[in-house]
């Protein structure tokens, strides 16, 4: 069998492959499950990395190790953080189970003849109404697109890494502002993460600067997937190119189709129904739906959807949708709902949460102040104390994020990734206007101004 070297892809397998397992696997049985497993000593590597990150606990010695899903219960889950509706957790419960107690399913061509553009609707007229309260900005009456050349910069960092992050990815935010600014790949990780991370960032390009020619057609959608697969399919003409074989989607008991001529004829049909929306955020929304649901090509196919969905809201001058702070776990869920049950109420409580909080780092005006973040609260002092002594030292960005790591470990695992991504995130956000509050004098952070941006 095929070894595979793309440790983000492994990464979410694994993760995918014990689902529902609720008495775990031993790596036997993962490796036997994969469907391209890499080198033992490699999926050993990854099983530990999954369990450094809290995804995976593990239980027994020895050969008796067997690996675990971290117990969560699906109704609750992240319940604070993202509430789910009734129907998304019926979803949640359904998908969860062991994939021999799910009925497998081929690919169903009525879920998009059906759907019938600005008379079909996923989401209600309250919920565009709301997204479109969060999405104003500065720059609504300006001409298509310069919204998002203003922020250009801050989108691609936010864009690249958590887009991703969604495919496993394990840059953290700063790796990833070091690789897009300065072209320093991390020393701990893939040739092919990095690659990811800048394929996201040439095909956001591909979006911003071309707004005029951009939209829900061929050549938009081919070209975002050869731009996001580079280099990273091991048949390079695949990039670009609509599949004209069969394929599986790990952890799930879905099959799309193999038929290369109904592939064609239903891209076409999606990118014609997705052009005939007039809202923006359903037309966002339903090529999340439906772009993954057809998987057009070999593979990359989610990533193509996350970035299209930006396509109308670039248009209108909305904020963007960058994913920031999605759960992976749950993301993926809501296209287990669309692809096994044809039903999106789980990814659409993922959409709406996941605009509500990317519109929160762009949109300039608002009609109210959001809520303050517990979480920062909890660690006011600590994140400002730390931050502090990463300008005073000062340290460059490769120094700040090995002592942020070192503190982070301090904390209680399920604290330690929210605060390594709340302190980055704080520092990308520095800027002239607001390094006060973190009581450093403004030679101190214009000299680590001069590290930061060259080192």
């Amino acid at each position: 069998m095929a070894k595979s070297a793309n440790p983000a892809k492994n990464l979410r397998e694994i993760v995918l492959t014990l689902s529902g397992e609720v008495e775990g696997l031993s790596i036997d049985a993962i490796e036997a499950k994969l469907t391209s497993p890499p080198e033992r000593r490699t999926l050993q590597r990854r099983l530990k990395e999954l369990i450094v990150s809290g995804e995976l606990v593990s239980s027994g010695k020895g050969r008796a190790t067997r690996y675990h899903l971290a117990k969560v219960d699906p109704d609750t889950i992240n319940s604070d953080l993202l509430p789910l509706s009734r129907q998304a957790r019926e979803i949640r419960q359904y998908v969860s189970q062991p994939q021999q107690k799910r009925q497998p399913i081929g690919y169903n061509r009525s879920f998009l003849d059906n759907y019938q553009p600005n008379s079909s609707s996923y989401l209600t007229k309250q919920e565009k109404e709301k997204l479109a309260s969060l999405g104003v900005t500065a720059q609504m009456n300006a001409p298509a697109g310069t919204y998002a050349k203003q922020i250009l910069q801050r989108l691609l960092i936010d864009l690249a890494w958590n887009s991703s992050r969604l495919e496993g990815n394990t840059y953290s935010l700063l790796d990833t502002q070091r690789l897009l600014d300065l072209g320093e790949s991390a020393g701990d990780k893939s040739a092919s993460e990095a690659q990811m991370i800048l394929n996201h960032k040439d095909a956001i390009e591909f979006i911003v600067n071309n707004t005029a020619d951009i939209g829900f057609n061929r050549y938009t959608v081919l070209s975002l997937h050869a731009l996001l697969s580079n280099n990273l399919l091991p048949n390079p003409a695949a990039s670009g190119r609509l599949r004209t074989h069969s394929v599986g989607i790990a952890g799930s008991v879905y099959t799309p189709t193999g038929t290369p001529q109904l592939i064609e004829e239903m891209f076409e049909l999606m990118l014609n129904k997705a052009a005939q929306i007039q809202d923006s955020f359903e037309q966002a929304f339903f090529i999340m739906v439906q772009l993954p649901y057809l998987q057009p090509f070999d593979d990359v196919n989610k990533r193509v959807s996350r970035l299209a969905a930006n396509i109308p809201l670039n248009k209108k001058n909305l904020a963007p949708l960058s994913f920031v702070e999605v759960p992976d776990t749950l993301y993926i869920d809501g296209l287990l709902g669309v692809y096994e049950l044809n039903r999106v109420e789980l990814l659409k409580d993922v959409f709406l949460w996941a605009y509500d909080r990317s519109a929160k780092q762009y949109a300039v005006q608002r009609q109210s102040l959001g809520e303050p973040d517990p979480f920062r609260i909890q660690y006011r002092d600590l994140i400002r104390s730390l931050i502090s002594e990463i300008i005073t030292a000062p340290n460059s960005k490769a120094e700040a994020i090995s002592i942020i790591r070192a503190k982070a470990l301090t904390l209680p695992e399920s604290d330690r990734e929210k605060f390594v991504q709340t302190v980055e995130n704080e520092l990308v956000s520095l800027h002239e206007g607001n390094f006060a509050r973190y009581f450093v004098t403004p030679s101190q952070f214009k000299s680590w101004q001069k590290i930061w941006n060259t080192i």
